[in-house]
Parts: structure tokens; C-alpha cells; sequence
């Protein structure tokens, strides 16, 4: 599940945080760093775990309307929604049960939260057409919670501040942790039952290296990096730069200089949009054309043993 994407974030966060705090020890730093992308795990865990959570809630609801129905001799209300297919596959994963029993996480501490977001489901036109309609099959129930988490839980400001209020480090986790969930409920299917694989928290060794390496070569090599700024960008005015910014460029170059494999297209790419997320407005256009001449400098000085695509040129 972690990937390059939250990584470099995790990186930018951290390297920040590295200078602005007083104790600059790297070895520390690395775990904490490595600590952060765990626990964005944790909350693609825990971001499940509420669709399960809901489910449970609804069977609540469900119980005190057909008590009522029975005493009032009124029909019994539908189990459409408690029954859904995708939810009860989802509650029985081995995967996400084993890692909840683990860390020891679950949502019974949120009754209030549960009640409101189920009744907000339930309000909502999502819930009304599903419950009308005739279509009975796993694809639909899948699809209904695609729709209900993209609608309801992806954007909603009662679970973010709640989610706040539990880790300081989910506050800035949960936009990109979402897509995975929602990755995680379209790749689902009926006939894996409880054995249907969640995502794993690192895909491949490779990755874990990587944010290592990146970290390390950041912060080891950082007045080597700034003097690269320096050299490259002689025409442009220092002055106008954010601090964050100067962080981001110089994690971006820690990529160009450390990683053969990736384009510099794509580092220059990626790290113009974290800019655009977590520094100034005009950050994003000034970074692009700084990190656009400082490449292009360490190419021609055989300090970047790289090319851009022949459309770059």
C-alpha cells in the first residue's frame, strides 16, 4: 500500500521537521519516518474496519424497526443493506481482522459517530436507490459502498476531526490513503470470500529502500544539493522562496542524484505537485522552473548522469 507517492510526503514532512526541530539526529529521524508510513497503514486499516463498523450499526437500527414493525403489526423493513454482500465479505476478512486483533484497533469507542454517519447513509439518495432498486447481486453491493465512501466518508469533516484527534499523523494521510480504500473495495470479489486479499503495507522491499535512501541522501548531502540550487539558478531570486520550498528542491534533487531509474520528468513532476499541496500558492510554477534549470545544469556538467526526453529538449 505505501507507495512512491506517500512516500515522498512522508519525506518532505520529515526532512521539514528535521531542520525545524532542535535534535538532528539522523538515525532517529529515519525511524520516525518509517514509523509515519506505518501508521498511515494503520488508518487504511481502520478507514475499512468503518464500513464494517457501519454495517454493524445499521444491524442496531434494523432490530429496534422491525421490534417497532412487529409490535405495530406494520410490514417488516427491509435487510437489504445489512445483508450486503461486500459488507459481510469485508467483516469476515482474514486479512483486516488479524491486523485489527494486532494493533488492537476497532471503532467501539465511536458509538455517536457511527449513529450520525449511518443516518447520514441512510438520508442519503445513494441508500434510497439502492434499497428500491430490484438489482440483487455482489456487484451491486460492492458498487454501493464505492459510491457511499467516495460521497460520505471520503469527504466528511466529523471523521476528519476525529481522525485528528486520534493520530496527529493521520491528519495529513487520509487524502491519499482514501484512494486506496476505494482501490481496495473495486478489487474485491465474491469468490475469494474471506481469503480476498486487502493490500499489503509495502508492496516490495524496493520500496522501503527507497524511502531510506531518499531521506538519508537528502539530509547527508544537503549543502552539496544547495550549492547545486546556487549554481543553477543564478537568475533567479532566492529571496522569493518559501523554506518549504527550498526543502522540496532539495529532496527532489536527492532523487535525481540517487536514483538512475526514474525520469527526471517524474521527479520534477511529483515534487511541483507536493509543492502545490504544502507551500505557497505560486510554489508550484517557481519550483518547476527551478528544478527545470537545475537539472538541466547538472546534466550539462556531467553531475546527473541522466537526459530528458527528446520533447524536453
Amino acid at each position: 500500500m505505501i507507495n512512491r507517492e506517500l512516500i515522498r510526503i512522508k519525506v518532505v514532512q520529515l526532512t521539514y521537521a528535521y531542520y525545524q526541530n532542535g535534535n538532528k539526529n539522523i538515525e532517529s529521524a529515519e525511524k520516525e519516518l518509517l514509523f509515519s508510513l506505518s501508521k498511515a497503514y494503520d488508518l487504511y486499516n481502520y478507514l475499512l474496519a468503518l464500513i464494517v463498523a457501519i454495517t454493524r450499526e445499521s444491524r442496531r437500527f434494523l432490530e429496534v424497526a422491525q421490534a417497532k414493525a412487529k409490535r405495530e403489526g406494520t410490514p417488516m423493513p427491509s435487510q437489504k443493506f445489512v445483508d450486503n454482500r461486500f459488507a459481510l465479505q469485508l467483516e469476515e476478512n482474514k486479512m483486516l481482522n488479524e491486523f485489527l486483533e494486532d494493533k488492537k484497533i476497532n471503532w467501539d469507542d465511536e458509538p455517536e459517530f457511527l449513529k450520525k454517519i449511518f443516518t447520514q447513509i441512510a438520508d442519503s439518495q445513494i441508500y434510497k436507490e439502492y434499497m428500491a432498486s430490484t438489482d440483487d447481486d455482489y456487484a451491486s453491493d460492492r458498487e454501493l459502498w464505492r459510491k457511499i465512501y467516495r460521497t460520505l466518508i471520503q469527504e466528511n469533516t466529523d471523521l476528519d476531526a476525529m481522525l485528528e484527534e486520534k493520530s496527529l499523523y493521520w491528519n495529513d494521510d487520509k487524502e491519499v490513503v482514501d484512494t486506496f480504500v476505494i482501490k481496495t473495495i473495486k478489487r474485491f470479489e465474491e469468490k475469494n470470500q474471506s481469503r480476498q486479499e486487502i493490500l499489503p503495507e509495502w508492496d516490495n522491499e524496493e520500496d522501503k529502500e527507497y524511502a531510506r535512501k531518499l531521506f538519508r541522501a537528502t539530509i547527508m548531502n544537503a549543502d552539496e544539493y544547495q550549492r547545486y540550487m546556487s549554481e543553477a539558478s543564478r537568475n533567479w531570486d532566492f529571496s522569493r522562496l518559501a523554506y518549504m520550498d527550498i526543502v522540496i528542491m532539495q529532496i527532489a534533487i536527492a532523487e535525481m542524484m540517487t536514483f538512475p531509474s526514474i525520469p527526471v520528468s517524474v521527479t520534477i513532476n511529483e515534487y511541483v505537485e507536493i509543492a502545490k499541496l504544502y507551500s505557497t500558492p505560486r510554489s508550484g510554477g517557481y519550483i518547476n522552473g527551478m528544478l527545470d534549470a537545475i537539472a538541466r545544469h547538472l546534466i550539462h556538467t556531467g553531475k546527473l548522469l541522466k537526459s530528458f526526453k527528446n520533447e524536453d529538449l
